[in-house]
């Protein structure tokens, strides 16, 4: 049996070294960080992902995956290695190699015998054709070149991994491609076998192509709280519509994290060095930066200016189920309120630790109504369902004013007390009131106040 080795424990590394250890095979797992490693080694993951914990602990306690600080050992060892670090996007918008380029390096002058290079990182398209002539240059060695692009959603990075809608494998060499094929038959996944271009371009064209329904359904939410339409029924209608389909159709305050906004830029440079002006992604980019400021606005019309004013952030990950807080909507809102001179004061049930890494002079706290007591405005940056449950009663006693900005859609408008004014994405203002000892809805708009029936 192949020994595989993973280089790079972050969350893809992570997922990916723990499943293919859960699917049987023996893994080797480096990473640079040693405080990271012992934790690992002790079976406690350093980053939060649901269902990742008990399968470390499993597999850990099986003899199935190892941790280790020593890259030289996993070259060594490991006759398959998957290369799974960052490749961060840098100040001028281009894609770092450096960490892939590290590894690259370590691997040619350590590498003896035959191995088999994985790229699952998302790599600049073109990167396996340079990698795969480099490769082939080393005499002392018979190294060969696969792309095998990640597909994994944060916050469910191991269902995405154990039932997976499609495998991606990129080569030149058909035999190589099935031997990497093999260890992902379990999965029962179409398997896409193709070119290490066309797979370093599927991935990037995926994530765009998402990130352009998330920006166009995020437009259609503007227009609808200018005409008095509600972009949820819009959206549900569009959605049951085979062809178009209901994911990633909520609307919101725009989209963030680790793979979005860079690979939408790292499409749209590629295109441009190619001599190709990728108009839609530049909309779509355009369209994500300026529904961040939609929250701002929303206040500035309801309290004018915001300096020294207490608002509250919900919400500091860029979505539910996970503690990671890179290129978050939330905490570049919190960024662009502290701009505004605003005292602010923010809570996440998952990312305070990492948002400390990241944010100064926010009020991190660790209990939602401690955000509330005071504030003159609350804005929900993150869908997380938490915040549909909390005790919004108590939330009305604890606040300044009443004003409630829900970024993502995720409170029903019945379930708030008497008082609150409710503004959300493509939906008309709404103020809860009173009548006959019974709460309804009122849509504000255009200077006038209606009763919902």
């Amino acid at each position: 049996m192949d020994k595989i080795g993973v280089i790079g424990c972050g969350y893809v590394g992570l997922v990916t070294g723990v499943c293919l250890a859960e699917l049987g095979n023996q893994v080797l797992c480096s990473e640079v960080d040693g405080e990271k490693v012992e934790k690992l080694s002790l079976g406690v993951s350093p980053i939060y992902e649901p269902d990742l914990q008990p399968l470390l602990a499993k597999n850990l306690s099986l003899r199935k995956v190892e941790f280790t600080t020593d890259f030289n050992r996993v070259i060594r060892e490991a006759s398959i290695l998957f290369v799974a670090v960052g490749t961060p996007t840098t100040t001028i918008g281009t894609t770092d190699l450096s960490q892939v380029n590290g590894a690259v390096d370590r691997i040619l002058s350590m590498a003896t015998g035959e191995k088999i290079v994985v790229m699952k990182s998302t790599v600049p398209v073109g990167t396996g054709s340079k990698l795969s002539r480099l490769f082939s240059r080393k005499r002392s060695a018979n190294i060969s070149y696969l792309s095998n692009p990640e597909f994994l959603r944060e916050g469910q990075a191991v269902r995405d991994f154990m039932t997976p809608d499609r495998i991606v494998i990129g080569g030149d060499v058909p035999e190589l491609i099935e031997r990497i094929a093999s260890f992902f038959e379990p999965l029962k996944a179409p398997c896409i076998r193709t070119t290490s271009t066309n797979a370093e371009l599927i991935k990037y064209a995926s994530n765009a192509f998402l990130a352009t329904k998330i920006s166009f359904i995020n437009e259609i939410a503007n227009l609808c709280e200018e005409v008095g339409a509600d972009v949820s029924v819009v959206a549900e209608g569009m959605g049951l519509d085979p062809r178009i389909n209901n994911h990633f159709m909520r609307a919101g305050i725009g989209y963030g994290g680790s793979c979005f906004p860079k690979d939408v830029k790292a499409l749209k440079q590629l295109a441009g060095h190619n001599g190709y002006h990728f108009e839609l992604l530049s909309a779509v980019i355009e369209v994500n930066e300026m529904q961040k400021m939609r929250p701002i606005q929303k206040l500035r019309r309801h309290l004018g200016r915001l300096y020294g004013r207490r608002i509250g952030v919900l919400g500091l990950t860029f979505k539910p189920n996970t503690d990671d807080v890179r290129d978050s909507v939330g905490v570049d809102l919190a960024k662009l309120l502290l701009f505004e001179g605003a005292h602010v004061t923010a809570f996440d049930p998952l990312g305070l630790e990492q948002a400390r890494k990241v944010l100064t002079g926010v009020d991190l706290i660790e209990d939602p109504y401690l955000v509330a007591e005071g504030a003159e405005a609350l804005v929900i940056a993150t869908e997380d369902p938490l915040y549909a449950g909390l005790d919004w009663e108590r939330i009305r006693g604890l606040m300044a004013k009443p004003l409630v900005v829900d970024g993502r859609n995720t409170l029903d408008p019945a379930d708030l007390p008497d008082g609150f004014i409710l503004e959300q994405v493509g939906r008309r203002v709404k103020r809860i009131i009173s009548e006959c000892g019974e709460v309804g809805v009122a849509q504000v708009g255009l200077g006038t106040t209606r009763r919902v029936s």
